[in-house]
Formats: structure tokens, sequence, C-alpha cells
């Protein structure tokens, strides 16, 4: 990238190193004096937003393209004079990761209340894992980057990890009746959260790629519980169960060592025929790939570079969405252009009435104690 001088044209391009950053402003630390023919160059994984005094001009993809300003070399040096040989023509670029972000975590920080219909009132924890990339980028720049110098997923990963638990907890509490019933319902549930969560991500031009639940575990006493249920089960009564512990009794005494030991094992084992008699008479037998462009309206492919459908003229370009229909909207719109709704404020947090903990404003949930909102 060329310098900010008064001489040369610039030469504008970005690299991530790390992997991790979804937005990087050129220059990083303010504003530029971008000149007229400024070379930019938008590799396939990349999309540019070129911002000139303060506007968002234009979504440049793949490709080298030729920017135009009013700042000319040396010329517009000699007529910022006034204003300390500072051009106030300003122009910046953001560079927008558009590649799959993978492997971010979400989980419950701390246990969630569910009761359950056999085991009462308990508290469970659930991980997972999810993939994210940018949709709209000029959307994604205005409703969360705003002026920052670079974004990366560490700044949002934690707030979109609390919009996934909100969400699991409601998916939680109207699907589960039982954590018995847990085994075989990963991946439906996964689907049913993946969808339920595509609008609250949409909002800031994001899409959920992919997400997984790894595990959804109760307390340790609860598991001891489930698995002495489990033991239970494997036999027709609790005599049943007494009786087996009882042979793994001798079984012990007899590999241990000692003549304690050996008398134990020599009693325990002369009751060994009763038992198993009394058993035989009870009847015992025995790679993403990233998708094509098309319009959200009219699902017709457009280019990368268009800012209106060529088959419907649907807005490409979004600065904000009708929270109705879906429609998106231009700048400072007051009705929505499809369906005459009113743009209507942002929607306000949830507050548990028992807790106190704020949630999502759609929460059925509460995120802290379980309680139905």
């Amino acid at each position: 990238m060329g310098g900010n001088n008064a001489v040369f044209l610039e030469v504008i391009e970005w690299l991530d190193p790390t992997g991790q950053e979804m937005v990087q402003r050129i220059p990083e630390d303010g504003s530029g004096e971008i000149k007229y023919g400024a070379q930019l160059t938008v590799r396939e994984s990349q999309v540019g937003v070129f911002f000139y005094q303060g506007k968002a001009l234009h979504v440049f993809g793949p490709g080298r393209h030729t920017l135009k300003t009013a700042n000319i070399p040396l010329l517009t040096k000699v007529l910022s004079l006034p204003w300390g040989l500072m051009s106030p023509l300003r122009a910046e670029v953001y560079f927008v990761n558009t590649k799959i972000f993978a492997d971010l975590k979400w989980g419950t920080r701390d246990p969630v209340a569910f009761k359950d219909s056999e085991l009462g009132l308990i508290r469970l924890r659930a991980h997972g894992v999810f993939n994210l990339r940018v949709v709209q980028p000029l959307l994604f720049i205005n409703t969360l980057v705003g002026t920052l110098g670079s974004f990366g997923t560490g700044l949002i990963e934690e707030y979109l990890n609390r919009v996934i638990v909100s969400r699991f907890n409601d998916v939680l509490g109207e699907r589960l009746k039982t954590v018995l019933d847990l085994p075989g319902q990963y991946e439906e549930w996964a689907n049913g959260l993946k969808e339920r969560l595509r609008e609250d991500f949409s909002r800031f031009g994001l899409a959920l790629a992919d997400l997984y639940i790894n595990s959804i575990t109760p307390p340790p006493e609860v598991q001891k519980a489930i698995d002495d249920k489990s033991r239970i089960n494997v036999f027709d009564d609790l005599d049943k169960l007494i009786k087996m512990k009882a042979a793994m009794a001798v079984e012990g005494a007899a590999t241990a060592e000692g003549n304690a030991a050996s008398g134990l094992g020599m009693g325990m084992g002369f009751m060994m025929p009763a038992m198993f008699a009394e058993y035989v008479k009870s009847g015992a037998t025995g790679k993403p790939g990233a998708e094509s462009p098309a319009c959200p309206d009219c699902k017709h492919p457009v280019g990368v570079d268009a800012k209106f459908c060529p088959s419907c003229g649907h807005q490409l370009l979004v600065f904000q969405q009708c929270g109705q229909c879906g429609k998106n909207l231009p700048p400072g719109a007051k009705f929505c252009s499809r369906c005459g709704a009113a743009v209507a404020p942002a929607p306000k947090e949830k507050k548990c009435t028992k807790c106190g903990m704020v949630n999502l404003p759609e929460s059925v949930f509460c995120n802290q104690c379980g309680e139905r909102m």
C-alpha cells in the first residue's frame, strides 16, 4: 500500500496474517487522502467497501479496481493549505473477509435450570462449535464495525455465544422432556437451532454456515443417578441387582489377600448355590463452499459489484431491513417499500421478572433461572 504522500498514487491491498480478522480499514488509524487513480486489489475471499467523504459509494468484488476521488497529486496539497495541508476530501477502504470462520466456540457459562419430567429440577451444561461468514459486508460494517480500524472474531464471539445459548435454552424448554431422551437428538436440535438463529445473524449481515452440539451434560450427581437407573433396568427387580452386587463382592474377596479375606470368600461361596438356584427358578434365561451471489428477493443471479438486482430492482447494498417482511431499505427510510410497515426502533431487551436477568427480546425461557418469560 502506498503511503499518505503528496506525489504518488496508492496501491491498496490487504492480507490477513492471523486468519481471524473479519474487517480491516485502510488506512487503519483514520481517513486518508486516497487520490484519483489509486489502484485497489481485492482477492477472491474478500470484498472492498469504498467510503468517500463519510459515505459508502461502492462495494468491489475480486479484481483490480481504479478509485476516483477529487484528490489530485500535488494540486490537492496546495489547495488544502487553509486546512493545514490536510485534504478535507477524506476516503478509506474497508476490506471485509468473506471466508468461513470455522471452529468458533459456544457454550453455557453457568448451568441452565431445566425441569426434567423424571428427575425433577436439574441444571444442564451445553457446548459446541459454529462456523460463521459475512454475507452483507456493508450492513455488517454499519451495524457492528462502525469506525474501528480492525474487527476480529474475538470482538463478536462472546456476543454470538450469548445469542446461541439463549435460543438453545428455548429449544431445550420446548423439545426436551427428560435428559434420558438426549442420545440421538443432537443433529436434529442443531438443525432446528441453526434455523432459529438465521434471523438473529442476518440483522448484522452474517450467516451461520454450520452449528454443532458437542455435549449436553447434567451435574455429576445426576449422571450417577442415571447410571444407577440404567443398572436397575437391566434386571427385573431390585432384588436381583442386590444379588449381583453380592456376587461381585465375592469375586473381590476371592482376589484379596489374607486369612480374613479367605474366610469371607469361603462364607460367601456357600451362599452362591442358593442365590443362583433362586435365579434359575424365577425363569431367567440367559466443505463449505461459498454460495454464488443471488438476489435475496427474486433469487436470480447477480454480479458481485451490483447495487441493484437486474431482474427485479431489489436493492442489494443493505443499510437496514424491514422488521416485518425483511425487505432491504434505503438509508433514512421511514416505511417499507414492500409491505408499508413503519420502520420501528430497535427492540428493547427483555428482563426476567423472577431473577432480573436481561435476555434477548424474543426469549421464551430465562437464560439464568430457566423460568418461562
